[in-house]
């Protein structure tokens, strides 16, 4: 009869810790769910926009771009969700794919499409003679910076859910068992089964069983505080629905750019891979009717905005859910009202009279109804956990992408870092036969795995360790010090 009631307390609070748990995890799951569906909507808005926007001024050769497009917000949203793409790569492949499709449209149109081996050396060209300016740069720049508030959004969100589950799931100790079985269902024993326990004797019993999990309060009260400070920065360059909604005039400008450096490109391409090989041309008859296009369908410019500050006026009520667990279990579900008999571990009495303890491990040294030993494993992991996404919502430390604080610095420096990206009538070009000389933006300083790869045309020089410079310093002492030992003995041979 004991152990049976004793898997009745353990299962009784353990339903309540779901039951105080679940608006809590209500609320963070389904904003998970609504930010990843309103992230994919932006996205397969953005795509058609851009597609758009391309039929619309480039129409010649949209639908060959198409593919490209699509491949290019596939990765953007794969990145968000937590892929571990390198941002600069993908982008910088789209321009390359873009490149040959612009240079037989629109550079140099022809009766035919050019061919396939034609088409790779045009696109192997494209980050030498830079036909899109800035724009690879600049669009890598602005998705890595909103991408990454928008996973980091989501990821603390999951681990959120991570913690919640954990807690609720939370294996007591054999002596809170024991205290719990004491104080629900003793009772029973001498025919009390309506009796409740003492306000004071419950919270020693439940501020005992949950000592390691009021250890969470401080770094849960962090985490909301960081989700906001996140939230707060998710603007301008770090927006992700503002960034998503000007990509199709950036593809734009970049085209636009190509084509009024159509002579100069051609004569670089020309140069490098020779006069353009075309396929036949074959006249095919579509029986397909042109669609007209559709204006696309834009969200409101602040709606993921609005979305982000209604879930944290919400989560903000949730700050002290764990510092004040154990009181409001007693309050609200276990203890006995104020005037009323009620149960003490003993009889019934009308006050219970020993010492009250506070929350947390260390206070529970007095507490005379539990004995707690140590923190639960279990629970030092996840706030272990916690410590880390707190970091990273404050910019302290993003691994493999830099700091947040770093990348806002950079928010306004687009020409500076840049600059390396001109052309011939920005009066900086080459000598002319299509070498052009690039310098490393500061993008590959603030987010060194968001870097394009430069293998194929650039050849850095690293800089030197330390053991080469120490080696280089002993190599000079010990030169010297055999000097010192040389030049008396020349000194004699010269007095001889």
């Amino acid at each position: 009869m004991e152990e049976r009631y004793q898997v009745a307390a353990r299962r009784d609070i353990q339903n309540l810790l779901q039951m105080s748990s679940s608006s809590l995890k209500f609320l963070i799951s389904r904003n998970v769910a609504a930010f990843q569906e309103t992230f994919e909507v932006l996205l397969r808005q953005a795509e058609n926009h851009t597609n758009a926007i391309l039929q619309l001024s480039y129409q010649n050769l949209a639908d060959q771009a198409t593919g490209s497009v699509r491949e290019l917000f596939t990765d953007f949203g794969l990145f968000l969700l937590g892929s571990e793409l390198n941002v600069d790569e993908f982008v910088q492949r789209f321009f390359d794919s873009l490149f040959p499709v612009v240079y037989n449209h629109l550079i140099n149109p022809g009766l035919g499409d050019i061919s396939v081996g034609y088409a790779e050396c045009v696109r192997s060209l494209r980050r030498d003679v830079r036909p899109f300016g800035v724009v690879p740069g600049l669009l890598s720049d602005q998705i890595a910076r909103s991408g990454v508030t928008g996973k980091l959004l989501l990821q603390a969100l999951h681990l959120g859910i991570e913690v919640i589950n954990t807690t609720d799931h939370l294996q007591l100790s054999r002596e809170c068992r024991r205290a719990l079985l004491k104080m629900q269902y003793c009772p029973h024993c001498q025919g009390l089964t309506h009796s409740k326990p003492c306000m004071g004797y419950c919270l020693n019993v439940m501020r005992g069983c949950l000592a390691s999990m009021a250890e969470i309060d401080p770094h849960w009260r962090e985490f909301v505080s960081s989700l906001e400070g996140l939230s707060a920065r998710m603007h301008g360059a770090q927006d992700l629905e503002q960034v998503l909604q000007g990509v199709h005039m950036l593809l734009h400008d970049a085209v636009g750019h190509a084509q009024k450096n159509g002579p100069r490109l051609s004569a670089q391409v020309h140069e490098l891979c020779g006069q353009p090989s075309r396929k036949p041309v074959s006249i095919q008859h579509s029986n397909r009717e042109s669609i007209p296009l559709k204006a696309p369908i834009r969200l409101s410019g602040d709606s993921l905005a609005i979305r982000r500050k209604d879930f944290m006026d919400s989560l903000r009520l949730h700050r002290t859910f764990y510092g004040g667990l154990a009181d409001q279990l007693c309050v609200s579900e276990l203890a006995s009202g104020d005037g009323l008999s009620c149960w003490n571990g003993t009889n019934t009495v009308k006050s219970y009279t020993l010492r009250v303890v506070g929350n947390g491990i260390r206070a529970q040294s007095a507490n005379p109804e539990v004995k707690v030993k140590e923190a639960d494993p279990v629970i030092n992991q996840i706030i272990d956990k916690l410590k880390h996404i707190n970091q990273l919502l404050q910019g302290k430390s993003i691994p493999k992408l830099g700091s947040l604080d770093q990348i806002e610095t950079g928010s306004g420096d687009v020409e500076g870092r840049y600059s390396g990206d001109c052309d011939d009538e920005d009066g900086c070009s080459g000598s002319g036969g299509g070498e052009v000389k690039r310098k490393v933006s500061k993008v590959s300083k603030l987010r060194p795995d968001v870097t394009s790869d430069h293998r194929h045309h650039h050849y850095h020089h690293p800089p030197a360790k330390d053991s080469e410079i120490d080696g280089r310093s002993n190599s000079i002492r010990l030169i010297g010090a055999i000097w010192i030992l040389v030049l008396p003995c020349l000194h004699m041979l010269l007095a001889l």
